[in-house]
């Protein structure tokens, strides 16, 4: 019999995950602040916590898929969730927030004897219902290994270590999530200049994700922009997570002019679609 599980943040991308966990054999108990979303868990078995803390065990694994900086802290500083956690107790974050709130969270676990692991997610949710997930991880190296199993439960196609230190997981998802939405933004412009001048954008898309331009997300999202079924304006992660590697390249005075005009035109975008 597998351990107990709690699972806080049932969207999108939450709910999928959650439910291969349930599909894995593990016991769930989940927390969502909008209790609704749970229901197609709980009729799956799941238990259902009517606050963050009751989706805790001592010693146990609890793991967060929430939208922010401000709910990832809200969680973790709410009553009971770090005393319940214990020692021993482990918490895997699977959002992507900046590196300076990882470290902060590190060091508040450690302070009440549990221990906090990075896990943020690559992959949309049918990337999820699919297993094809891609997890980059940071954390204490005997907490690692014991969340392992749960990744790979949780749909975990590839996990990517990268040491011990707290903020260097969530920075890689960061720096993906740019040049993720680098190449959508490169390609919406693209096949926009391309189906003006007569061409065919899914010809085009088709041939060059073929050949120079292999790569999945390429060939994922010209897909879906030529068939016009996706725009970064339809999304507000694009904008957040632009904002927050820009915060920390200028935290660690590291230049950022693409990221800079990036956020420039996902903000501008935003404005004149409202």
């Amino acid at each position: 019999m597998r351990e107990n599980i709690g699972f806080i943040g049932l969207g999108l991308l939450g709910l999928p995950v959650a439910a291969n966990l349930l599909h894995a054999g593990y016991a769930l108990t989940v927390y969502n602040r909008t209790p609704e979303k749970a229901e197609p868990l709980v009729a799956q078995g799941a238990l259902q916590a009517a606050r963050p803390a009751d989706a805790v065990t001592t010693g146990g694994i609890v793991v967060t898929l929430v939208w922010d900086d401000e709910a990832l802290e809200d969680i973790v500083k709410s009553e009971d969730f770090l005393d319940r956690l214990g020692s021993g107790g482990i918490h895997v974050s699977m959002s992507t927030v900046s590196p300076d709130t990882g470290r902060k969270l590190a060091d508040l676990h450690a302070r009440h004897g549990s221990v906090y692991v990075e896990a943020p997610i690559f992959g949309r949710p049918e990337a999820a219902a699919a297993r094809q997930l891609w997890i980059p991880v940071a954390g204490p190296q005997e907490a690692k290994e014991r969340v392992r199993p749960l990744l790979e439960a949780m749909g975990a196609k590839g996990i990517f270590d990268f040491g011990e230190e707290a903020g260097s997981a969530v920075l890689v998802k960061l720096i993906g999530n740019f040049l993720i939405v680098s190449a959508a933004r490169s390609l919406e412009e693209a096949l926009g200049i391309a189906e003006r001048g007569g061409v065919d954008p899914a010809a085009a898309v088709h041939m060059l994700t073929s050949t120079l331009f292999t790569a999945p997300i390429y060939q994922s999202y010209g897909k879906m922009i030529a068939e016009k079924s996706a725009s970064m304006s339809q999304s507000k992660i694009p904008q957040k997570d632009i904002g927050i590697l820009l915060s920390e390249a200028q935290n660690s005075q590291s230049p950022a002019p693409l990221a800079s005009l990036l956020l420039d035109m996902l903000e501008n975008g935003d404005r004149s679609s409202t």
